[in-house]
């Protein structure tokens, strides 16, 4: 018979009651994290919603966007957007880039809210970008859930949509 965690307590992915692998300061991995255009109509499993570029999406109106927030603060900066212009060739190095941006200041702490929310209930990250796995959102929900690389191995369950 396997145990049940205390009353309250969680386990994490990956986690039994008998071997409680700790998740790294900066992971999530109780709740869901979702990455979706913000022109798909919203859904009841999205939770809180965040639009995470910095220009917002033409011809979408407030209304329509149902957010919970814009998180203009965390979208990479213009000139490694411009210099990125969805590439798939640059990716990659658009990818470790924009990590680095997300250490300055401004970007650090807006990392640090996302991940509040995400602790909280699922996130829904929102972008424009036609190819979100290949976006600063897919970069976003990957260092959300503790994922080294925005790789994705086919048919691992991703909660992309």
């Amino acid at each position: 018979m396997i145990p049940t965690p205390a009353p309250g307590k969680r386990l994490g992915l990956g986690q039994t009651p008998n071997n409680p692998i700790k998740p790294e300061d900066n992971t999530v991995t109780t709740k869901t994290v979702r990455v979706r255009r913000i022109y798909d109509e919203p859904t009841p499993t999205d939770g809180t919603r965040v639009l995470v570029d910095r220009i917002w999406p033409r011809g979408m109106t407030k209304a329509r966007a149902h957010l919970d927030q814009w998180c203009k603060d965390i979208a990479p900066s213009t000139e490694l957007r411009k210099w990125y212009h969805h590439d798939p060739a640059r990716f990659d190095e658009f990818t470790r880039r924009y990590r680095d941006e997300l250490t300055e200041t401004q970007r650090a702490n807006a990392l640090k809210d996302l991940r509040k929310l995400a602790s909280q209930a699922t996130l829904t990250l929102l972008t424009a970008t036609t190819d979100v796995d290949r976006s600063e959102a897919a970069v976003l929900a990957d260092l959300l859930r503790g994922h080294s690389s925005t790789r994705k191995k086919k048919n691992a369950g991703a909660t992309h949509q």
